[in-house]
């Protein structure tokens, strides 16, 4: 089986930073909206990871490591019909007209 474009085990990319960081605000969020979503059912550790894994290669490798969980419970929640992409799209550009392009 030839590797996927999230397994990176024994590629050469440098150390790993392994320096303690803050947490931007929207991390923190991911990670509860992550939390809640499973909390209540909604989805499950290999269902977000299975989405991860199928996302486009070069979208993936652009993303930060929320921001793929971020993709990845989007993936979900219109797959399972809990809300479609226009509806996404259409808070997201509410957000931006609020408070600014991320």
């Amino acid at each position: 089986m030839a590797d996927r474009h999230h397994d990176l085990g024994g590629t050469p990319a440098g150390p790993i930073d392994r320096s303690e960081h803050q947490l931007e605000d929207w991390e923190i969020l991911a990670d509860a909206v992550n939390q809640a979503l499973g909390a209540v059912g909604v989805k499950r550790t290999d269902e977000l990871r299975r989405a991860r894994e199928d996302m486009d290669s070069e979208l993936y490798r652009s993303l930060s490591y929320y921001e793929r969980w971020i993709a990845g419970m989007e993936t979900i929640l219109i797959e399972k019909k809990i809300l479609t992409r226009e509806e996404i799209d259409r808070k997201v550009a509410e957000f931006e007209k609020k408070w600014g392009e991320p």
